[in-house]
């Protein structure tokens, strides 16, 4: 474990893929336990589709495809610290559930700055989320169902929601 080397004076919002409200939430449409990460592992906090077997989910679509993610994934605490000299990890082995979500209010980490009322874009090689006004082309992402509920800076933590849409 390194040594401590920052303090803060407030407690951060919240981590990627943390719940940002209240609000309700959906869950992707799935048996019990029929969602697992896929080989690789799945990532917290970004996109996820699920794959032709139904079952297992990545932060990239099936090969061939270009399709909107199926979800947002949460983090539940199903990350898994897998190597001694790690502090924290975002990242769900193979095999283990996913909590794949289609509605709601969660934090994020953008790729790009982010105003409230962009749309939240999904890159098809990671998940990984950058922001745009609705409607346009992202080299390399698609448009997802959610919109940016807070300003930030690219590499700040963020609010995206499928419920606000409005600036």
């Amino acid at each position: 474990m390194t040594f401590q080397t920052q303090i803060n004076t407030q407690p951060a919002p919240g981590l990627p893929g943390d719940f940002a409200s209240l609000n309700p939430t959906a869950t992707f449409p799935a048996g019990e336990g029929a969602l697992v990460a896929a080989a690789g592992g799945c990532t917290i906090g970004a996109f996820g589709w699920v794959q032709s077997d139904g079952r297992s989910v990545a932060n990239a679509p099936a090969s061939g495809t270009t399709t909107a993610p199926d979800g947002f994934v949460h983090r539940d605490l199903s990350g898994q610290i897998s190597s001694l000299f790690d502090e924290s990890s975002l990242t769900i082995p193979q095999g283990f559930p996913v909590s794949l979500f289609t509605a709601g209010d969660f934090w994020a980490i953008s790729t790009t700055a982010a105003s409230p009322g962009q749309a939240v874009f999904a890159a098809t090689t990671d998940g990984s989320l950058s922001t745009a006004a609705a409607g346009t082309t992202v080299s390399g992402a698609v448009q997802t169902r959610f919109y940016v509920a807070s300003a930030g800076a690219a590499g700040d933590l963020v609010k995206i929601s499928s419920w606000s849409h409005a600036v």
